[in-house]
């Protein structure tokens, strides 16, 4: 598990730094911005499920089920990830990828 930092974009622009994913990322609240952040990820050959661990529980304690999205080799995807998927225990989200190889992503914030 890596803990990742997002850019922040600017009226200036920025050059985007890609990140390798590992299975089970971390971003910290404090690489939020206001109302999220918007995650891009590209493969090559390499297709790969992603999701967003739900940090919110039942009233019993159960954690979500959550489906993941399948980003196909070649291809590339936006997702914007809202504050109510940071876990207010560990003040981190998680992200989830099936496959790291001929995976990139990057994290930016407003």
């Amino acid at each position: 598990m890596t803990l990742q930092v997002s850019q922040t974009v600017s009226a200036g622009g920025i050059t985007p730094a890609p990140l390798t994913p590992a299975a089970s990322d971390t971003v910290a609240e404090g690489s939020f911005g206001p109302t999220g952040v918007v995650v891009r990820i590209t493969t090559t050959s390499t297709p790969t499920n992603f999701s967003v661990s739900d940090p919110t529980t039942t009233g019993l304690g159960n954690t979500g089920t959550v489906t993941p999205v399948t980003i196909p080799s070649g291809a590339t995807r936006k997702f914007y990830i809202p504050r109510a998927a940071i876990n207010p225990n560990t003040q981190v989200a998680t992200l989830n990828f099936s496959a790291t190889t001929g995976v990139t992503y990057e994290l930016d914030r407003w």
